[in-house]
């Protein structure tokens, strides 16, 4: 699903109640574990966390216009999506990731190359997410975009 909001605040205002709190939640282990350099912004129709023209001009190669994507977090019509760049351009963070997932939840690791589904609002590994979050800082990002996804 896409909501129409020019900011991640209104993007939450739009949710059920029961997705509003734990997009809440998750959004604030973003905020709180991402290292610096990464901004919030609506990214997509999602919440977006980018890194700025200010510290990557070039912007992102599909669209120079926009910034670097990295994480963007979504309710979608049957769960809420985690979009991860970083573990679609890292295999070795994939492989961490989805060796300690079962470490974290009850239900089985539901994942496409970038996005995390979760379907049971109640099984949400809040402690993996925050643990990821602080993986890749935005100057690793910019040179792991540069190197596997860019070119």
């Amino acid at each position: 699903m896409q909501y129409k909001a020019n900011t991640p605040d209104e993007y939450i205002a739009q949710l059920p109640q029961e997705r509003r709190d734990v997009i809440e939640k998750l959004r604030g282990i973003i905020i709180q574990n991402l290292p610096a350099g990464f901004e919030e912004q609506i990214s997509y129709g999602m919440l977006g966390f980018v890194v700025p023209h200010s510290l990557y001009p070039s912007g992102y190669h599909v669209n120079p216009e926009l910034p670097l994507p990295f994480i963007n977090l979504a309710s979608q019509k049957n769960f809420i999506a985690l979009y991860h760049s970083g573990i679609y351009a890292d295999n070795v963070l994939m492989n961490w990731f989805t060796e300690e997932y079962p470490k974290h939840c009850t239900l089985k690791l539901d994942m496409g190359k970038s996005c995390i589904r979760f379907k049971n609002m109640n099984d949400i590994p809040y402690k993996l997410v925050a643990e990821l979050c602080t993986k890749i800082t935005a100057k690793d990002w910019i040179s792991k975009y540069e190197t596997t996804i860019k070119n």
